[in-house]
């Protein structure tokens, strides 16, 4: 098409308004996304919870033993190692089907919480959902034109095995499970504090990638600079508490614990009592019964000692009818 007939038909082309239900209100472009926004996460929780509200009451009893002595068991000896790669094509296999592996985790979740499924079974299952996922880029490589069929069926199977070494580092080993520790160890921590999974949301997916991001804009020798000293620091503290819960006897005897460090340095009990004490400034206080006096039971009087109910004082006089 030459560009005087792409001119004539962009002239003859008429413009007309995207339909949608905030088309008349005059809201510029970033409020309506805000607004979107905002109802989508709060359709998404609403849901998220109905979900673990109608699992809980619809797998209970035998349904729930059934499902659970299903699921998690594993084969016999000596095939036992094989239950978890089966696990992963069972989590791949769904994904495929649905097409997404948010919603595959998503459903699983209030499972594991239920405790219906195992986290040493969810972890292979997740893992499946990762090469799953895969899927949907592998066919959107394939139907793409012949001249651009080459670099899109690329990038597809560097997403495949990007999942497929992700697989390889963290799963064949017992030892190299470490995704599942943590993850026991996140949830003590969060069943202790509750604001902990949103720090823990806040720091790991907005903070920290955002810091990564400034500090490699100032280039190689700033990332290094800071990456460097963190690293080793982080190393160092890692060891340190490896040594702590396993031969604390190798270690100095005030590195043996970290009650030298400062209480917020070692511990959240101070976030969390910061927290709460901002958390209940805005909480309306409920309302108190007064206090009722402590009541006295005859059992616990000496016989001698007569009922406070039917003992009169001394200076009383009883009237006679």
């Amino acid at each position: 098409m030459s560009r005087a007939e792409a001119n004539f038909s962009l002239a003859n082309t008429t413009m007309e308004k995207c339909k949608h239900i905030f088309v008349d209100t005059g809201l510029p472009d970033l409020a309506v996304g805000l607004i979107l926004l905002a109802g989508s996460l709060v359709l998404l929780c609403s849901c998220l919870i109905l979900l673990v509200k109608m699992l809980n009451s619809l797998l209970k009893g035998q349904v729930a033993k059934v499902i659970q002595k299903v699921i998690n068991t594993d084969f016999p000896a000596p095939f036992t190692w094989v239950t978890g790669y089966f696990a992963m094509v069972v989590g791949a296999s769904m994904t495929f089907v649905v097409q997404s592996s948010s919603v595959f985790t998503s459903a699983i979740t209030p499972l594991i919480g239920l405790g219906v499924i195992s986290i040493e079974r969810a972890y292979p299952l997740t893992l499946g959902s990762n090469i799953g996922t895969t899927t949907t880029a592998i066919l959107a490589a394939l139907a793409s034109p012949r001249e651009k069929l080459s670099s899109s069926f690329q990038i597809a199977l560097c997403h495949f095995f990007f999942n497929i070494s992700g697989i390889l580092l963290w799963y064949p080993l017992p030892c190299t499970r470490l995704p599942i520790r943590m993850a026991k160890a996140l949830g003590k921590r969060t069943a202790k504090y509750r604001w902990f999974a949103v720090l823990y949301l806040l720091v790991c997916f907005l903070l920290l990638p955002s810091l990564v991001f400034g500090i490699s804009m100032a280039g190689w020798q700033a990332m290094v600079g800071v990456g460097a000293p963190f690293g080793a620091l982080l190393a160092f503290v890692v060891f340190v508490n490896v040594l702590q819960s396993r031969s604390p006897g190798h270690l100095p005897k005030w590195l043996q614990t970290w009650d030298f460090l400062p209480q917020w340095m070692h511990s959240l009990q101070p976030l969390d009592g910061l927290i709460t004490r901002a958390t209940l400034c805005y909480a309306r206080p409920e309302p108190r019964s007064p206090q009722l006096p402590p009541r006295v039971f005859l059992e616990e009087l000496p016989p001698a000692t007569p009922s406070p109910r039917l003992a009169l004082p001394a200076h009383h006089n009883a009237t006679r009818l």
